[in-house]
């Protein structure tokens, strides 16, 4: 795998991993569930890690950047198996950020105070 991958070669890699060892995609519905399961993952790590919450005891401790990995899987499962392009889609979702919000932060005192 590139170093500097690309969202659309990520997507690719996903759709190739799949189709040599995954067999197929699991259905929508599955990878909704599985999405959910793993964002409550980088979830858990963040509330002990960085917010108040103790680890319980004999939790091990888990890989923040591992479970992020997760995370972009199976969203990247989900695009390819709805046929959504990801590059596109982040590019359009940009630019709608940009236009609606480019001085909405900066004009937020909340944020400077």
């Amino acid at each position: 795998m590139d170093e500097d991958i690309t969202i659309r070669n990520a997507q690719s890699e996903v759709h190739e991993w799949i189709t040599k060892y995954g067999v197929r995609y699991f259905s929508e519905l599955t990878n909704m569930a599985i999405l959910t399961e793993e964002v409550g993952e980088v979830a858990r790590i963040i509330a002990r890690k960085y917010g108040d919450q103790s680890s319980k005891k004999g939790e091990l401790e888990n890989d923040l950047a591992d479970e992020l990995a997760d995370v972009l899987w199976v969203l990247i499962c989900l695009a390819n198996q709805t046929g959504v392009d990801l590059t596109a889609s982040f590019k359009r979702n940009m630019d709608k950020k940009t236009e609606r919000d480019q001085f909405r932060h900066l004009n937020n005192d909340k944020l400077f105070a």
